[in-house]
């Protein structure tokens, strides 16, 4: 059989390769004899106590702490602990998801501490904080972050500080620059930034793009780049969901 110019054959997923042997990208690759090549496209860096410090920001003078990521978490904790600062046990926590509350026991006795959660998105951990109006939080977060969160807070007149712990940076990937794909997957607007950032020069020619979600497919767009897949869709929720019917497409299958 003669190879389809148009097939796919190689996918570049830009996120970190899944721990474990279960993923589905790796069945992805079993059952269609893919090369699937896993690489962050950002990373994230802690900023300096002095950075924190020029915020003018007063951790303790805060009542509750919001918490809408593990790196939120980690960063937060480290800000703390380089400014000698021990959590007061009346501190309150207000965590996006269970798996984030959870992961507080890395620093707190979690037991012994008031903590609400979320069920998974932003928009659940709102309708928990509508019935706190009264605390004064203080929201750790990235240089790059969503917007749902500080908006409702300023918005709806909540005693609230918002503070930059860590920042979400381009990885360098100079060395992909004479590597190509079939389909590069992104998962957000900062790594559709990144490959510019990596290459300014970048032409899509034949290379597919997918995106997950409405704001990384927005920034695909406004960087005049063609979408050719789009996640999640009522057919398919996830982005292998998607790659996968695309790929039944584009391969005959």
């Amino acid at each position: 059989m003669t190879k389809n110019q148009d097939e796919v054959r190689s996918i570049l997923v830009s996120q970190p390769k899944p721990q474990g042997k279960k993923s589905p990208y790796f069945d992805l690759a079993e059952k269609y004899n893919l090369k699937i090549d896993f690489r962050p496209f950002i990373q994230v860096e802690p900023v300096s106590l002095k950075e924190f410090r020029s915020q003018k920001i007063d951790i303790l003078d805060h009542s509750a702490v919001i918490f809408t990521s593990r790196n939120a978490v980690d960063h937060f904790f480290s800000i703390c602990k380089q400014s000698k600062i021990e959590m007061p046990a009346d501190m309150k926590y207000f965590c996006i998801s269970e798996q984030t509350a959870n992961y507080l026991q890395k620093y707190i006795v979690i037991r012994k501490r008031k903590i609400f959660t979320g069920s998974r998105t932003a928009r659940d951990l709102i309708e928990v904080l509508k019935k706190h109006k009264n605390e004064k939080y203080i929201f750790p977060c990235s240089n790059i972050r969503k917007n749902d969160i500080p908006d409702f807070l300023a918005q709806n007149g909540y005693e609230h500080s918002e503070a930059v712990i860590y920042k979400t940076v381009a990885s360098d990937l100079s060395d992909l620059a004479d590597v190509n794909y079939d389909i590069i997957a992104f998962y957000s607007p900062s790594g559709i930034n990144s490959l510019f950032v990596n290459f300014p020069e970048f032409k899509q020619n034949k290379t597919r793009i997918a995106a997950f979600g409405p704001s990384t497919a927005k920034a695909v767009r406004d960087a005049d780049l063609n979408l050719d897949i789009e996640a999640p869709l009522p057919n398919a929720p996830s982005m292998t969901g998607a790659l996968e019917l695309y790929i039944k497409q584009a391969n005959n299958l």
